[in-house]
């Protein structure tokens, strides 16, 4: 169990934490994108639970702003945006209206055919424009299962130094990710020396709080965004059981159904870099192991 100041891995005791410090649930879908509940149920839950919450729907903000109407609880205004080569990036907005100016600047003009498609526009591209708002660019579960993560094999090591000098922190800590993954996520957020955000990145209601953000400050969103920009932030939080991933990802799977061109091409695509880099690999291997028997027989060996 890896445990330190900043991020711990544990179930969140929320009732007790939450009488001293602020409490935000950043990563959570609705039925706007290929989350299972609408919104009022998800105001009510969040309610219920003592925590603020972050509606970040796949290239959506109606949920974002619909949840903002129940003034009795901290809401944080986000998106989780699919970049073209289908790694996923989460933005935090100080004011909704922030978020709708960049919603139909930015990314409306640049849309798949569904909100579960990828935007036109590359990761670089995405952060760079995403910079001139007021919001917190955080990379989504940097370490995961295929390409939704950055760190994976479309992004050579250079192209990820200079998309992590660009952002302004790493989600460490995401209830649906694999325990292994996370730690390598709250790793690099550790080395890169930036804000730490964690989430359940829940699509049911039984998600909402396994992972939160908390900060000893007061409950504003002004507060908690600064809180967390400045690293005055922490994160806790422990991963789904297995079984419940399981009707996750299942629920997914039908909200994706729609989506099966732009994901049979993104799978085809980072397949192909896949047998591409074990192939450079293997001959790496192999050339090694033939340099090391000619040079045993150049000694004598």
């Amino acid at each position: 169990m890896l445990t330190s100041d900043r991020v711990q891995f544990n179930l969140p005791n929320l009732g007790r934490l939450g009488r001293s410090h602020t409490l935000v649930d950043m990563h959570f879908h609705s039925i706007y994108s290929d989350g299972r509940n609408p919104i009022d149920k998800i105001a009510d839950r969040a309610r219920r639970l003592g925590i603020g919450i972050a509606i970040t729907d796949h290239n959506e903000i109606r949920g974002a702003l619909e949840i903002d109407r129940h003034s009795d609880i901290l809401t944080i205004p986000g998106i989780e945006l699919t970049a073209a080569e289908g790694s996923h990036l989460l933005a935090y907005f100080y004011e909704t209206k922030e978020l709708q100016r960049f919603f139909e600047v930015e990314v409306v003009p640049r849309m798949g055919h569904g909100v579960m498609s990828s935007l036109s526009l590359n990761m670089y591209d995405i952060i760079e424009r995403a910079q001139a708002y007021q919001c917190l660019i955080v990379f989504a579960h940097p370490y995961c299962a295929m390409y939704t993560g950055v760190c994976n094999l479309q992004f050579s090591d250079e192209q990820r130094h200079l998309l992590f000098q660009m952002v302004d922190g790493v989600e460490v800590l995401n209830a649906n990710n694999l325990n292994r993954w996370n730690l390598r996520c709250a790793i690099l957020g550790f080395n890169l020396g930036k804000a730490m955000t964690g989430g359940s990145d829940g699509h049911c209601l039984n998600h909402m709080g396994r992972a939160v953000t908390f900060a000893d400050c007061p409950g504003t969103r002004y507060d908690f965004l600064d809180a967390v920009a400045l690293q005055h932030s922490r994160v806790i939080g422990k991963e789904v059981p297995f079984l419940r991933k399981v009707t996750a990802n299942s629920l997914k799977l039908r909200s994706n159904l729609s989506n099966c061109p732009d994901l049979l091409e993104k799978n085809i695509r980072y397949g192909r870099k896949v047998i591409n880099f074990k192939s450079r690999a293997l001959r790496r291997r192999i050339e090694h192991h033939i340099n090391a028997d000619r040079l045993k027989s150049y000694l004598g060996m």
